[in-house]
């Protein structure tokens, strides 16, 4: 079994996808409410923005916290891996 990967930052970073998983439910609502185009847009650009904050932070986490001071060959290859995603 694996073991569970977890930082400090996690909980935080939960909460701010939950918030945002929220947001995209109330834009779900406006684009069936008939709401305007230009402010589903607005609302869709604010939950992108949210996302991609929460992903750059996990990120960023994981190389404070994750990758050692040595720079191994693997840890060069986990960073050049996950840095595409940011």
């Amino acid at each position: 079994m694996i073991e569970p990967h977890r930082h400090a930052s996690h909980p935080k970073l939960s909460a701010r996808l939950k918030r945002a998983e929220g947001h995209l439910r109330a834009v779900i609502g406006m684009i069936e409410g008939g709401r305007p185009c230009l402010e589903v847009a607005q609302q869709l650009q604010a939950v992108e923005k949210a996302v991609r904050n929460a992903k750059q932070a996990l990120i960023h986490d994981h190389m404070d916290h994750c990758l050692d001071g040595e720079n191994s060959e693997s840890d060069r290859a986990e960073l050049k891996a996950i840095s595409r995603y940011l």
